[in-house]
């Protein structure tokens, strides 16, 4: 354990000196910044159209909340993939593995200090930039987000999620291709996400069993939607969330996620963490 505690500092010192952290953050200011600046403006268009009712003017802000936040999440998946990439391979092609493994370090321990550094600062970093995001939509337009704990937590869990497929990818690949290869995937999980709500729209049950395993398989997607929920007014989601829903808009969430559903997504990160620490064991230096 304290040579998990140490690999995990050590690995967040190095991922707060990274290049990416500095893309990272430039970008979330400039997404903290365009926040602050088009909600009001939204605010001013509406007023010019007439105006929405309290209950409406609550959905559309949740709608367009979760927009911003998808912006952030997708961000910091951006930020976890790369950093995660060099974990194993980046070390590996330095030559830095050997050198910390010729000692008598188990490569297990090596991999969950690893692995843990980057979770502690890849969700601290989401937790911290999405409060600050929440913090800017209070000031400019009044609203506050009913659960919004249990939203950050959500997107700090696909934040987890992502890392530790990166960190498996890194055990077989090489640091390029493993940040590709987890980014893109996130990717492709969303837009399923965003098909299977409109084979809600379209009943078509063919659609909803693809994308209900897509959400098994990789469980980013359920966990941005559950979050996208826990944003969203439940009031105004009960009174007017119905055709927008039936309509497919992508970010909109009629329902919470289920303990069912987050057990299994626990049980997904052990797995996958469990093939990753097996897959460097394996792995020729």
């Amino acid at each position: 354990m304290n040579v998990v505690l140490t690999i995990a500092a050590l690995t967040v010192r190095e991922a707060v000196r990274r290049r990416v952290l500095r893309a990272v953050l430039g970008l979330t200011i400039a997404l903290l910044v365009i926040t602050a600046l088009g909600f009001p403006a939204l605010n001013a268009a509406e007023a010019e159209s007439g105006g929405l009712t309290t209950g409406e003017g609550r959905l559309v802000a949740g709608i367009v909340l979760n927009l911003v936040l998808f912006g952030l999440s997708l961000i910091a998946a951006l930020g976890t993939a790369f950093l995660a990439g060099p974990t194993v391979s980046g070390e590996i092609e330095s030559g830095t593995a050997l050198a910390v493994l010729a000692r008598p370090v188990h490569r297990s321990a090596v991999l969950l200090g690893k692995w843990l550094g980057l979770a502690v600062f890849g969700c601290g970093f989401v937790v911290v930039a999405g409060s600050a995001q929440l913090l800017v939509v209070l000031a400019t337009v009044g609203y506050r987000p009913p659960h919004a704990a249990a939203g950050l937590a959500l997107l700090a869990g696909q934040t987890a999620v992502l890392l530790t497929l990166g960190v498996l990818l890194s055990t077989v690949t090489s640091p390029l291709a493993s940040g590709v290869t987890a980014v893109g995937l996130f990717g492709a999980t969303w837009i399923a996400g965003v098909v299977g709500g409109l084979g809600v729209s379209l009943r078509s049950d063919a659609v909803t069993a693809v994308v209900t395993g897509s959400r098994v398989l990789l469980p980013t997607d359920g966990l941005w939607r559950g979050a996208m929920n826990a944003f969203q007014d439940p009031v105004a989601l009960a009174q007017f969330g119905g055709p927008a829903i039936e309509g497919g808009v992508p970010f909109l969430s009629e329902a919470p996620l289920t303990g069912a559903y987050l057990a299994w997504v626990t049980v997904w990160v052990v797995v996958v963490l469990a093939l990753a620490v097996v897959a460097f064991q394996r792995r020729d230096l």
